[in-house]
């Protein structure tokens, strides 16, 4: 008899351990399915220049930072100082994804604060973010020259994450030839 009022609780304690231990962990560190394995294929036309189409195959050649952004997005602009000086440096070239937008803000925002990007392709419908897996923005992506994605950081690009992380895997696969 008191094994059928233990059960519930047993199972109320298991659920409250998974959900304790689910809570605890960092969403930026959740990995990728698609590290190592090639990006996928894609054609989508530029931001500014919308009669120019981009695909996938464009992005072979060079060790490439693909940012995903948008203009309505806080934590995009938190990072876009940063994004400007990377650009600057000129270490890598950044390609935009401009993700869920409207293409006439987005255009506003880059004039207003500066554009870090070569330039940014258009995803108002979020169509080639689902196939990168992308849930937010910004994240970024490294993409080596046989455009394999080689590493994905969740969450604005600083200093910290972008020498401590970014940038000795960008340096190494800029090196492979």
């Amino acid at each position: 008899m008191k094994i059928k009022f233990l059960i519930p609780l047993i199972i109320f304690v298991v659920v409250c351990g998974f959900l304790i231990i689910g809570l605890n962990l960092d969403p930026k560190k959740v990995p990728s399915p698609l590290i190592n394995k090639p990006i996928p294929s894609f054609t989508l036309n530029q931001l500014i220049n919308s009669e120019k189409k981009f695909t996938n195959r464009d992005l072979l050649g060079k060790v490439w930072l693909l940012n995903i952004w948008a203009s309505w997005c806080p934590s995009c602009r938190d990072e876009h100082p940063f994004l400007m000086e990377i650009a600057k440096n000129n270490s890598i070239p950044i390609i935009g994804l401009n993700w869920k937008d409207d293409k006439k803000t987005a255009i506003n925002v880059l004039k207003k604060t500066g554009n870090p990007y070569q330039f940014s392709i258009f995803d108002p419908n979020n169509k080639v973010g689902i196939d990168f897996g992308v849930y937010g923005a910004p994240e970024s992506f490294i993409i080596d020259k046989k455009g394999i994605i080689r590493y994905k950081h969740i969450g604005p690009l600083n200093s910290k994450t972008w020498y401590n992380q970014l940038l000795p895997i960008i340096k190494q696969y800029q090196q492979i030839n």
